[in-house]
């Protein structure tokens, strides 16, 4: 797989509650992309009925000076199933990843002297993986935070929990305060040997084509990302940021910045020097 370039991340940190095991990690079934197919998203496999983790993949709608649309967001997919005809259904809000240490991604609409703290934590179970505060650029838009090597790596096949929280001062006169936060879950699996193929002998933006298409959420999202933030003015990059937010059903984040954060301290590479083949066998 040819390398890319750094992403640029932000420090944050992680929450979760339990971790599951699941089932058919190397799916049978494939996805293929032609040359000039569009980036669209396929959430797959569902999950399962027992234990089947939830989320909230945007934040509250606020109140006083803190009500702003689109909300706090994590760029997430979801995934809906339909329960008992009393029941209604239940919304998952989760993501598959190949990576040991994968990328998350968050549209943030407060600005940096809104924003009194924030936290990210990453759980395997009750245990954390990995929690730190964060520190946010100035302006609103979406910012990324890869899970730093220092941290226990995902393993294949387990559900992890995380959590987005923020503290918001929203007015200096009365003080309107806010806690707000977003969750959800990840899972790392193993690829399809078919689908390991195709990725060596694509160009990167065919790539994410296949990512997307297979339902791995956190490549795609990820690798797109990169490819913007290098070619700003690539007209071909942004339809595709397009089309794959839509798919997702995050239509409203697509327009709006990737803001990179001014500590380069902070920078890691999407894969460093390892081949999608020894990022999906290990």
């Amino acid at each position: 797989m040819p390398k890319l370039k750094p992403i640029y991340a932000i420090s944050m940190a992680f929450v979760s509650l339990t971790s599951y095991t699941m089932p058919g990690l190397t799916s049978d079934s494939v996805s293929y992309v032609s040359n000039n197919s569009r980036v669209q998203f396929v959430q797959q496999p569902q999950l399962p009925d027992n234990g089947t983790p939830t989320g909230r993949r945007k934040g509250a709608a606020g109140r006083g000076n803190c009500v702003l649309e689109p909300p706090l967001t994590a760029l997430v997919p979801t995934s809906e199933k339909s329960l008992a005809e009393s029941e209604g259904k239940v919304t998952y809000v989760w993501g598959k990843t190949i990576a040991e240490y994968p990328t998350f991604w968050f549209y943030v609409p407060y600005s940096n002297t809104s924003l009194r703290s924030v936290e990210f934590v990453l759980q395997d179970g009750e245990d954390d993986v990995y929690r730190t505060s964060v520190t946010l650029p100035r302006t609103p838009g979406i910012v990324s935070f890869r899970l730093p090597s220092t941290a226990k790596p995902l393993e294949i096949g387990k559900m992890y929990h995380w959590f987005f929280k923020v503290n918001v001062d929203c007015a200096l006169q009365p003080p309107a305060k806010m806690k707000d936060y977003v969750e959800g879950w990840v899972q790392r699996v193993k690829l399809n040997p078919t689908i390991v193929s195709q990725l060596e002998t694509a160009t990167p933006q065919q790539q994410i084509a296949i990512y997307a298409a297979n339902g791995i959420w956190h490549e795609a999202l990820t690798s797109l990302a990169d490819l913007r933030l290098v070619n700003t003015e690539d007209t071909t990059l942004k339809n595709d940021w397009t089309d794959l937010l839509q798919s997702a059903g995050l239509s409203d984040i697509a327009s709006k910045p990737i803001v990179q954060c001014c500590n380069l301290k902070n920078a890691f590479p999407l894969w460093g020097l390892k081949s999608v083949k020894e990022v999906s066998s290990k």
